[in-house]
């Protein structure tokens, strides 16, 4: 099922034995967009640590199968639980708040809780996409000179100008996700600016670079294409057949079989 991934920011987080805080943001890799982490806001309990949860962690969602527009708010009431303890989490490897997220603390952190760093594999032609961000400029490091150049926000994401290959076509708006392996299926862009009132879902495979310091998303799809494209219902955003429909028209590989 997909959900939006801003929909589940401030929602609080349940430990099997009792709340550990709320949702903060979501990290992704920018070459496969998988989401590789939840950030923990942990409140007063932890205060000044920087809490990370690995999805294979998280139990499956309870979205409602029609959520209110635009798809889920922010701190909606639906409750993340993590298969996790509090003292788990407490005694887990430190990090400050401030520190960027870097391989050597992903590595302590799927060392200490037993995670598999390769977990999610799917059917998805997934390759498509890496192969896509190998030709890509070199990423500049956003988080740090000791920070994982490949981690990304996905708060940040929001706002940033989306370009079609002959010009401007809106504004990332969200992000939506599978709650089975986490991927990042779809940006929401919002053409307010281009096609008034309208809102598009795009697979990253139409992405041909990123550029995260001017803040700015580059496509291989045209402006026609985009407006020709089968139209979405935001909240019928599960619809299978719409998917199947969505990826003919712009000639996508399916994901898991669609």
């Amino acid at each position: 099922m997909l959900f939006a991934v801003s929909g589940l920011e401030g929602c609080p987080i349940g430990a099997s034995d009792g709340r550990i805080g709320a949702v903060k943001d979501f990290l992704f890799d920018d070459r496969s967009w998988k989401i590789r982490w939840m950030v923990v806001d942990t409140g007063d309990w932890l205060p000044g640590r920087k809490v990370l949860i690995h999805p294979s962690a998280i139990a499956p969602l309870q979205i409602p199968p029609k959520p209110r527009l635009p798809m889920m708010s922010p701190g909606d009431s639906l409750e993340v639980a993590v298969n996790l303890t509090r003292q788990q989490i407490e005694a887990s490897p430190e990090a400050r708040e401030g520190d960027p997220v870097s391989k050597d603390m992903t590595a302590l952190l799927y060392d200490y809780y037993g995670w598999d760093p390769d977990w999610g594999a799917t059917n998805t032609d997934e390759s498509a996409i890496v192969a896509k961000a190998a030709e890509r400029r070199a990423a500049d490091v956003e988080t740090g000179g000791e920070g994982d150049p490949h981690l990304r926000s996905a708060a940040s994401v929001k706002g940033y100008h989306v370009h079609a290959s002959d010009g401007e076509l809106g504004h990332v708006e969200n992000l939506l996700a599978d709650d089975a392996n986490w991927d990042i299926r779809y940006l929401v862009i919002a053409t307010r600016s281009w096609w008034p009132g309208k809102i598009v879902q795009l697979a990253p495979y139409a992405v041909t670079d990123v550029d995260w310091h001017d803040r700015q998303v580059k496509l291989n799809v045209t402006r026609d294409q985009v407006k020709s494209a089968p139209a979405w219902d935001p909240l019928a955003m599960m619809d299978e057949v719409g998917e199947q429909r969505l990826h003919r028209h712009f000639g996508w590989p399916g994901y898991g079989g669609s």
